[in-house]
């Protein structure tokens, strides 16, 4: 959530045209209001307020779902008052939850036997599947570290610079070490030769990522499973591989079935997926789902009696709505396998479609791959007068919500624009798409080039700094300029940002 803050003493007031024909009273816009007001007056205000925000379908910047069947909102809408922690109360609820669990573990090739058996958990989200891993990698470890004697005391988890922010909030909320594999240039996820390099007797797991969010790139999980196993023969440490599928694991299994991620590689023990990006579920649904249940610690789990029968619970909260496990179920028996095969192979096409307009242009370098999530990354060829900031920027008053972004170290130097092509996004939209580009194109090379400007500034504060110092001006050079002007354009439209996406 992003963080508010309390406006102190705040005179603001909200008027609102139609509902004056309710209320003629300003609401304070900060302080609940003294007296009550009639129920169309208080839709009226919000709806109002409510019209100036983004459309959701064309908010590219995404991942999650904006379009689910009105079959499927009329589920979401009658169960909408049912708490999901409440199983004793709804048990169909939890049935359904325990259905999804048992697909997505069979999606992902669990070994489901007499003496393995997979289990999962709804959540949220990605992010606090991302916890409840760590936190039983995290936990796992301290055990075997105190059955041998040892420090326990320094944890630390192996990632690319790529992952998502979710797993910086674990490793600062929950005390780990967070070691990175830098990017470089045209390397934009983990190198699994480096990751295993980094891996030592305090590496409670390595992490990968199943689509990467910069540029959708699949990690090879494979290879990274086959250079760790050689090295925990060597040193017997036994170091498991978590992996990131929230992106890319409703896409994999029906597009590229033979690709080796999931549990078919004996080190993953854990994997986290996205229900609400392509899970087909609007915002509020994520799964995780660990190899066996030796691989979830049973200390973590707790036992609750306080709402009817004996509850056995594992998240970071309590309280949850049922409606998105529900539509989750939905989309699993109304699509199927097939109809999951269609979506993403037709989500895939049109980011194909998208891609070549693109190229067909010549003012832009694809920096995502064909094999990964259906977005498509790009770059300017010649970022020398305009960024990629800029075209973000003009492409909004067409209603196009583009991220604009730089990659993190060591290739933050590369500024992109990132499309994620979702089951709503059509190729007439990717068309349209494409020639508002072109059209925001021609325009700001009208315009006088804002890079040389700021390009100018820089050098001159450096000159005018060299000369007080008596010292020899010494330019910088025009990579050096480059990367200062997109830092700073990037600082720019961060600071217009209220949140992430």
């Amino acid at each position: 959530m992003v963080i508010s803050t309390a406006a102190t003493d705040s005179d603001e007031n909200l008027y609102s045209t139609f509902a004056s024909r309710y209320v003629r009273t300003a609401l304070p816009r900060f302080k609940m209001p003294e007296n009550s007001m009639p129920k169309d007056a208080a839709y009226q205000v919000i709806n109002d307020e409510l019209m100036l925000d983004g459309n959701p379908r064309l908010n590219l910047a995404s991942f999650v779902t904006t379009w689910m069947e009105p079959e499927c909102n009329d589920l979401i809408m009658a169960s909408i008052n049912k708490n999901y922690v409440d199983m004793d109360e709804y048990p169909v609820t939890t049935e359904l939850q325990n259905r999804c669990v048992n697909i997505i573990a069979h999606l992902f090739n669990a070994p489901v036997g007499e003496k393995e058996t997979a289990v999962g958990v709804g959540t949220v989200g990605s992010s606090e599947a991302i916890m409840l891993a760590g936190l039983a990698f995290k936990r796992k470890w301290q055990n075997k570290r105190k059955a041998e004697g040892k420090p326990y005391d320094k944890p630390n988890i192996v990632t690319g610079a790529n992952v998502q922010v979710c797993w910086e909030k674990f490793a600062r909320y929950f005390e780990v070490e967070l070691k990175e594999v830098k990017l470089t240039e045209g390397y934009y996820v983990m190198d699994p030769v480096k990751a295993v390099e980094m891996v030592d007797e305090n590496t409670i797991c390595v992490a990968a990522i199943l689509g990467s969010t910069l540029t959708g790139e699949f990690e090879d999980v494979k290879l990274l499973n086959d250079l760790l196993s050689k090295k925990n023969k060597e040193t017997g440490w036994n170091t498991p591989i978590h992996v990131d599928a929230a992106s890319g694991g409703f896409i994999a299994p029906f597009i590229w079935p033979d690709l080796e991620w999931d549990f078919r590689l004996p080190l993953v023990k854990s994997i986290n997926v996205s229900g609400h990006k392509y899970g087909l579920v609007y915002a509020g649904v994520g799964w995780v789902v660990w190899r066996t249940k030796e691989d979830l610690p049973d200390e973590l789990i707790f036992h609750i009696n306080y709402l009817g029968s004996d509850q056995p619970t594992f998240t970071l909260n309590f309280s949850k709505g049922s409606s998105q496990i529900i539509a989750q179920y939905y989309q699993f028996i109304r699509l199927g396998f097939e109809g999951y095969k269609r979506i993403m192979e037709n989500c895939l096409e049109n980011a194909r479609v998208l891609r070549e307009g693109l190229e067909k242009t010549g003012r832009f370098d694809i920096v995502s791959k064909d094999k990964g999530v259906p977005l498509v990354a790009f770059s300017l060829k010649d970022s020398s007068k305009h960024t990629v900031f800029e075209i973000a920027e003009s492409l909004r008053r067409f209603g196009w919500i583009i991220p604009a972004y730089t990659m993190p170290a060591n290739a933050q130097h590369i500024a992109v624009l990132r499309v994620v092509v979702r089951e709503d996004f059509n190729r007439s939209l990717a068309d349209r798409l494409v020639s508002h580009i072109e059209q925001v194109m021609k325009e700001i090379d009208s315009l006088p080039s804002r890079v040389a400007v700021q390009a100018s500034r820089i050098v001159t504060v450096d000159e005018t700094q060299d000369n007080m110092d008596g010292k020899k001006t010494v330019k910088k050079s025009s990579r050096e300029i480059q990367e200062e002007v997109t830092l700073y354009w990037s600082r720019l439209a961060s600071e217009k940002r209220s949140g992430a996406c």
